[in-house]
């Protein structure tokens, strides 16, 4: 269940057209490290974490991640909403313009649309996470380019706050990683204790035929 509040998690109100940008930004609405692809990478993924602690991070990260996607849309419908067909055109947006004219469209910023292979589900738990932390990492560098293409204060702004926002997921997933990493290890040696009279044997025939 959501709880929807009709406010962005961040104030935009970006006051100049930049066409330019709003190209480079849709990037991380629909790109392969784009906020829409990390949304559902998490909601997708809770189903198989292994208790109600990582479904409820996985829940709550993916449901910020929403969000997200809601603040970069508002931001490129600013940059774009007052361009002319020419402006359009000298930006290199009339082939997104003939297919959608200034509606919005998942695209990374070479206008290629997004894709479900952004992102996958194994099913397990460490091996999700480990895609996780590096989607944080790779999300924060495409900020950190994309904050270098601008110096209108009004988009620095909220592109800071995202790139801090995938900051801290890092370390959240990562407590979770080595949560997780850490019970698996228990068990590998239980399992290992209750197994090793018959793995000292195998290992032996292993060796004896090694050696032969």
């Amino acid at each position: 269940m959501f709880s929807y509040h009709k406010r962005l998690q961040y104030p935009v109100n970006i006051k100049k057209k930049d066409l330019r940008m709003a190209k480079y930004l849709v990037t991380q609405y629909g790109g392969p490290n784009g906020e829409l692809g990390a949304a559902l990478r998490y909601l997708n993924q809770k189903m198989t974490m292994p208790d109600n602690k990582g479904k409820s991070l996985l829940n709550d990260i993916g449901t910020e991640e929403l969000g997200h996607v809601e603040m970069l849309e508002t931001m490129i419908y600013q940059l774009m909403k007052d361009a002319t067909l020419e402006e359009i055109k000298e930006a290199g947006l009339d082939t997104h313009y003939a297919e959608h004219a200034k509606a919005l469209f998942p695209t990374d910023s070479n206008g290629v649309p997004f894709q479900t292979s952004y992102f996958a589900t194994t099913g397990d738990p460490l091996a999700d996470l480990s895609e996780d932390m590096a989607a944080e990492q790779k999300a924060r560098a495409v900020y950190e380019n994309l904050i270098d293409l601008t110096n209108d204060p009004d988009v620095i702004g909220p592109l800071l706050w995202l790139r801090q926002r995938e900051i801290v997921h890092y370390a959240r997933f990562k407590e979770l990683f080595e949560y997780y990493e850490k019970n698996d290890k228990e068990k590998d040696t239980m399992y290992y204790k209750n197994n090793n009279e018959f793995l000292t044997q195998q290992l032996n025939m292993m060796n004896s035929n090694y050696y032969m």
